[in-house]
Formats: C-alpha cells, sequence, structure tokens
C-alpha cells in the first residue's frame, strides 16, 4: 500500500528529531519489515495460488458454500528475534511473507487452513500454519461470508413469505415484496450452543436510518450448517414474547386467534428518533463554526509511509485485517520502550430475554474488525489538517480492497498546560510564571462492527508518555421492549430496549524497556505505625512503600474481582537512571472493566484473555495473538486459548516481557443513547508512564515552553523569555467539506 501514499514531510524542529542518526535511520529504514501488503503484494500471492491445481480454487463470489477459496491474505509478521537483528545491527530484512486462509469447502471433510506464502513479492513457497494449541480449524468456526448473507437473505424470504399478514399487521412492514415499508436483519453470534454447530437466531427489523433500534419482535433460529443451503431450516421462532417450532406453526396459530398480537402503529416518516437530523432547540448560534485544529507553520510531525517521527517519537504502524491497529519498535530519543502495542479483541456480552438478546456474544475479531475502518471524515472523525491513509485489506473478496482515508495521523493540543507554576511572591505579586503546552500525537482509525463504532486512538505526549485510548459510539444493540424488558436495560423508544452489556477489550503490549531483559513488580502502600523520634511518647502513622517482585506468570495474571495493584511497574533490573533507579515504565488503567461470564463457562474458554486486567508471560513466539477470528463462532473449542500462556507457569524474571491488558466498562444504555451512544464517558483505555526511565521530564527539551518574570524596576513591564515564534498567526482549511465514503476493489 505504501507506493499509493503522500508522504507528509514535516518541519522537525531540534526536539523533534531522533537524537542518534544511526538508531533513527535503522528505525525508517525498517518500518518497512511491518507494513500492510500493498495491492501488488496482495494480487501476487492470490496469483500464485491460483496457480496450484492442487488448492482447485474458485472465485469466493461463487454462490455455492461447496469450494475453495481464499478468505484472508494479510501480512504474516516475521519472528521478534529476525526483526530485531535488522532493527538493531544492520541485518538485512526478514523476508516478507503473507498469511493466507483458506476455506476448504468442496472435499469430503471441510475445514479451514492457514498457510504462509513466501518470499514476496514472488512467491514461490507455501507451507500451512498451525497454532499453539496444534487444534484443527473447524469449518463450522469460520466468519460468515457475503454469499452465506445472500443464501440466509433466500431463506429469510422464504421465511416471512409465510408470515406476510403477520409482520403487515404486526408492523405495517414486510421483508419482500416492498417498497418503502421494507425489512432488514441482523444477525446473533455465536451460532449456536456448543462447538460445531451454526445456527443462528435472526432478528427482523424496519429498515430505516438506524435500523438497529427498530426490532418488530419477530426473531428466528435458522440451521445453516449444510454447504447444501436447500437444506436449511428454521428450528424456532419467536414472536411478541412467544416462542413456535416452525413459521407454519406460527401462522396456524395466529390466523385461529390463539397467539398474543402486536401492532406497533403507523409508521411515522417525520419521527426523527433514530436519526442524526437536529431537532430541538439549538443553544449555539448556527452561522459561525466552533474551534478548530489548525498547524500555524505546518506539521511538526513526519509520515513516510508506515513511518512516524514526532517530538523524540518514532513507531511504524499497521492495520491487521482482522484486529486492528499495530504499532512496533516504538521509540523515544531513539531508545526502544516497546516492540509492539496492539489491538487484539473486543467483545460486547448483553444480556435479555428476547431470544437474539440473550445469545448476543460478539467477539468482534471475528467480523474482520480491521477491516471495518472506513472513510474518516475530516473536521469530525479527525481534524481538516490531519494527515489521512489509506488502507488496503483482502477479506471475502477476490481483489484487494481499497479503503480510502481510513487512517488518519495528527498533532493536537489538549488545551491543558503539560505542565505550569504561578510562582506567588506572597506580596500582591510573583516571582516567575512558567508553562508549557500539552500537545500530542495521534494516531487513529475506527471499526464499525455493525451497530458500533469504535474509535482506535494511540496518544504520544512530549514528556514520554503514551496512551492507549479506545472511544465507543454508534447505535446501541436493542430488542423489542417485553414485560420483563427493564430487567436487561432501560426503555428508548415505545417499543424499543436498550439491552445492558458489557464491553471488554484487549491490547498486547511487548515492552522493552531499555532493553528485551525487563522484570516486573507492583507497588502498594502499607501503614506503618512508629515511635515519633522527636516526641516518644507519641506515635506516627504513616504509609510506606511495599514493593512485590513477581517471579512467575501465575503470579502476575490478576483476576477481575481482586484489587489491582495501583503501580505495575516493568523495569530493567540491568540498567539505572543517573539516580541508581532501575530504568522502567509503568502501566496505569483508565477502567471500568469486569468480568463477563463466571470462569470455566462454556463461551468463557474462547475469551480467557478476559479473565485479567493484567497477564504478564514470557515472551513466545507461538504466543502470538489472544484471539483469532475463528472465536467468535467458537468460543468453546478456540484454536487461540489464551489461558495456556500461563498455564506453564515460566519465570518472569529479567525475561522479555509482554503484558496482555484487558479495558472495558459496563454500559446500561437509557433513553440519552438515542439516536447514537456518545463519546464522552465511554472512552477506556491505559497509560504506559516513564517511572524513573529519565534523568528527568524530557519534555524540558521542548522549546514551546514560556517563562515570565515580572521586571526588577517594574510590575507594569514583564521579562518573557520564549523559543518559538511570539506571533502564532492563524490558519483554517478554505477548503468546502468532502465526503465519499465508498470503498472499492484495486
Amino acid at each position: 500500500m505504501w507506493q499509493h501514499l503522500v508522504v507528509s514531510m514535516a518541519l522537525l524542529s531540534a526536539t523533534t528529531a531522533i537524537c542518534h542518526p544511526a538508531e533513527r535511520e535503522r528505525a525508517r529504514q525498517g518500518a518497512s519489515i511491518f507494513a500492510d501488503l500493498s495491492p501488488q503484494e496482495l494480487k501476487e500471492v492470490k496469483n500464485f495460488l491460483f496457480l496450484r491445481p492442487d488448492l482447485r480454487l474458485s472465485s469466493v463470489k461463487e454462490e455455492t458454500l461447496k469450494k475453495n477459496s481464499i478468505f484472508l491474505i494479510e501480512l504474516h509478521v516475521p519472528k521478534k528475534s529476525e526483526a530485531l537483528r535488522a532493527l538493531d545491527k544492520g541485518h538485512e530484512k526478514p523476508v516478507r511473507q503473507a498469511r493466507v486462509v483458506i476455506q476448504f469447502g468442496d472435499q469430503p471433510h471441510p475445514n479451514i487452513t492457514e498457510y504462509i506464502v513466501s518470499p514476496l513479492p514472488n512467491p514461490t513457497c507455501l507451507k500451512p500454519r498451525t497454532f499453539k494449541s496444534k487444534q484443527s480449524i473447524k469449518f463450522e468456526s469460520r466468519p460468515i461470508s457475503l454469499v452465506e448473507y445472500k443464501h440466509l437473505t433466500k431463506i429469510l424470504k422464504e421465511v416471512t413469505e409465510k408470515a406476510y399478514r403477520i409482520l403487515i399487521e404486526s408492523s405495517g412492514f414486510s421483508f419482500h415484496n416492498c417498497t418503502d415499508r421494507c425489512l432488514t436483519f441482523s444477525d446473533i453470534a455465536p451460532r449456536g450452543l456448543e462447538s460445531g454447530e451454526r445456527r443462528t437466531w435472526i432478528m427482523l427489523q424496519k429498515f430505516v436510518e438506524g435500523y438497529f433500534i427498530h426490532p418488530i419482535g419477530f426473531e428466528v433460529f435458522i440451521n445453516h450448517k449444510s454447504l447444501d443451503s436447500s437444506e436449511w431450516f428454521v428450528e424456532k421462532v419467536w414472536y411478541n414474547e412467544q416462542y413456535f417450532d416452525s413459521v407454519e406453526e406460527l401462522v396456524e396459530k395466529y390466523e385461529r386467534g390463539a397467539v398474543r398480537k402486536v401492532k406497533l402503529g403507523e409508521h411515522n416518516d417525520e419521527d426523527l428518533f433514530s436519526t442524526y437530523i437536529p431537532r430541538g432547540e439549538r443553544n449555539t448560534p448556527n452561522n459561525i463554526h466552533g474551534p478548530k485544529t489548525v498547524l500555524p507553520q505546518g506539521p511538526r510531525y513526519r509520515v513516510e509511509n508506515n513511518f512516524v517521527e514526532y517530538a523524540g517519537w518514532s513507531f511504524a504502524f499497521r492495520v491487521r485485517s482482522s484486529a486492528g491497529l499495530q504499532l512496533f519498535d516504538i521509540r523515544f530519543n531513539g531508545e526502544r520502550i516497546a516492540y509492539e502495542i496492539s489491538l487484539q479483541e473486543a467483545l460486547a456480552f448483553y444480556a435479555g430475554n428476547s431470544p437474539a438478546a440473550m445469545q448476543t456474544k460478539y467477539i468482534d475479531a471475528g467480523w474482520g474488525m480491521g477491516t471495518v475502518g472506513y472513510e474518516l471524515a475530516p473536521g469530525i472523525d479527525c481534524p481538516e489538517v490531519a494527515t489521512f491513509i489509506d488502507l488496503y485489506h483482502f477479506y471475502d473478496t477476490n481483489h484487494p480492497i481499497r479503503y480510502k482515508n481510513a487512517l488518519c495521523i495528527f498533532e493536537m493540543t489538549t488545551n491543558t498546560p503539560l505542565r505550569r507554576h504561578y510562582n506567588n511572591n506572597f506580596r500582591g505579586g510573583y516571582n516567575f510564571y512558567a508553562g508549557l503546552e500539552n500537545t500530542a500525537l495521534v494516531i487513529r482509525t475506527t471499526s464499525t462492527v455493525y451497530n458500533y463504532d469504535y474509535i482506535w486512538d494511540f496518544y504520544f505526549y512530549q514528556n514520554g508518555v503514551v496512551e492507549s485510548r479506545v472511544s465507543a459510539t454508534g447505535y446501541i444493540h436493542s430488542q423489542f421492549f417485553t414485560s420483563e424488558g427493564v430487567n436487561y436495560g432501560n426503555k428508548v423508544y415505545s417499543y424499543v430496549l436498550g439491552n445492558l452489556h458489557t464491553h471488554l477489550v484487549n491490547y498486547k503490549v511487548d515492552l522493552d524497556v531499555a532493553g528485551r531483559q525487563n522484570s516486573f513488580e507492583s507497588l502498594a502502600l502499607k501503614y506503618e505505625n512508629i515511635t515519633n523520634p522527636w516526641s516518644p511518647s507519641h506515635f506516627i502513622v504513616q504509609s510506606k512503600l511495599h514493593r512485590t517482585q513477581h517471579e512467575k506468570e501465575r503470579h502476575a495474571a490478576f483476576p477481575f474481582g481482586k484489587t489491582l495493584p495501583r503501580y505495575l511497574h516493568f523495569y530493567n533490573p540491568n540498567q539505572k537512571n543517573r539516580w541508581g533507579h532501575y530504568k522502567g515504565y509503568r502501566i496505569q488503567f483508565n477502567s471500568h472493566a469486569y468480568s463477563v461470564l463466571p470462569k470455566g463457562w462454556k463461551e468463557e474458554k474462547g475469551i480467557t484473555w478476559s479473565r485479567y486486567p493484567l497477564a504478564v508471560t514470557r515472551y513466545r513466539d507461538s504466543e502470538m495473538t489472544s484471539s483469532s477470528i475463528y472465536c467468535q463462532n467458537d468460543p468453546w473449542e478456540p484454536v487461540v486459548h489464551f489461558e495456556d500462556y500461563i498455564r506453564n507457569n515460566e519465570n518472569i524474571v529479567n525475561e522479555d516481557l509482554v503484558a496482555w491488558v484487558t479495558v472495558g466498562f459496563l454500559h446500561i444504555p437509557h433513553s440519552e443513547d438515542i439516536p447514537n451512544t456518545a463519546t464522552p464517558g465511554n472512552a477506556v483505555g491505559f497509560f504506559l508512564r516513564p517511572f524513573n526511565f529519565f534523568d528527568e521530564d524530557p519534555s524540558v527539551a521542548s522549546k514551546s515552553t514560556v517563562i515570565v518574570r515580572p521586571h526588577k524596576d517594574s510590575f507594569t513591564k514583564l521579562n518573557t523569555q520564549r523559543w518559538t515564534p511570539e506571533v502564532v498567526g492563524h490558519c483554517v482549511s478554505d477548503k468546502p467539506f468532502y465526503y465519499n465514503g465508498t470503498y472499492y476493489e484495486v
């Protein structure tokens, strides 16, 4: 993809450049190790595979499910040791490889097989890829495809045609034979109740703007395990709190008056309930714009393909098709802080009393969470002055798909000083005032996983702090309101229940603090009661620092329900700062997460990472991810079982360590979630903060500092020290708003 990117060449100040030219150049040159596959590379891999007669590949768009087809092609990240030899020692870069997922449906025992294809760009080798568990991938665990959706739509038309009168009388809408009063559907996962099944609850909704919050109280349970769609059948129907074994049974009982009927009333097109159209009293002028982010003298960061530099920071990035944004080789002033910080998985587990609601346990990598990052709108999703970058994915397609402007990078001000001090002279004046504006670089993508929109951010601050943040917005997942609905959420419309649910997000944080040999400790406070040394007849009670060294993986896995230590400290026991402290970084949580299922419950087996807000493991090439794209439809027997990573209880003292971080929040939808969930209060994440890593706050290098001292002869005169231009100036883009929103084959 990188051949097609616009390079943002920044106006870098001395503080922005990496201090060590050799390390900077290796980081810049090495970033391509982690670059996503270009459209040409994706096409070359596809062509190579189609030329192999033993695979018998067909187009992914062929309507039969009994076919062998490529489902996914993406970069296969090399082993860490191979990448570091190139990054740190100047060795030749590892061969570029592709990870390929092929669905073999045209054979006696259908299965999913993953392959590593190499070398790129001219592949000649194909070898199977296995998971740590050595477990085969069941065909039923595959993510759903567009072709399978076509067949589900077909059977839904057959079902709803039989129930046409019921749908019209109940909602005024129909699934077939409709014009402006059409129904659509949302499908629920996991697809069944145990491994090997493929049975899906589908809920019908009015096909209007914001259809996610227009359920009509009609849900269908379809068995679609067979690869012959003519063998698919309906197992259950749910209508207005009543279960039926078939649509025929529902129709027969409905016609003889043996069913409790529901009538939603005439649909009002003027009701703006689920739309973004403004309504109500406006409290701000609508003839002028609000504040904007501007770059008075141009950008202070540099983007070169997938390599980014800013204020001493440098990193490489990619967007994995399955799980999304990944950062690699994160350095500050040329010194590596972390090898990888990446999104691993996101889930939303619901509760309710309709069958679809109680079955909804979304595990989003199974929906191609990285591929559903669509175009970002300038001035809304990102500042107009941001650098926008196109992304390319090969996921359930025959050709690479271009997602225009799907990632953005920008510098922003937080409008809170990074630090400041007013030094009072207690005589009506001051000795000095000093302050430093707080700016940060942001790299952002989004994932619109059907109803929900996740905004994925990494912030890089001038003082060596990295923040990871996810903000949730989009439409709530809702069900038809029933008599028991208030036990599972809040009524948000005349017939709509906003279902309670918990969001959890898992990250991989491969810290390399001052080198790969790291240890982990937690710091807490304990009270001590001591004799007052200057008044022996009295006692002093005060806090004392208490350190706990965590020597084994099991000891460093902190389960939900137990108090998480406030200071989680990763340090290099072989490197000290000027003051004799081990150089370290700590993880600080901004989260309200809790577990979503009891330990060992059937679906919980696929998300064992969700047991822990933090688990620390020793780095293994066989433990690259905490989840997989297959977990959504087979959480009962997952091919990636995170608990195995800590079960062997390896030593984690003076080793290469990985922190697996889980953040999240409980969401009980309420009327203010209409039309959409808003981001304030719905953002969680974590910080990586230096802890004795530097000798002092590294932001002292910033030339944006301002110091003001009163003149020695007059308080009306000022002595101002600054290292940037006194007059900022201003600039706002004169380009009118433009948004396209399409993504297409290339």
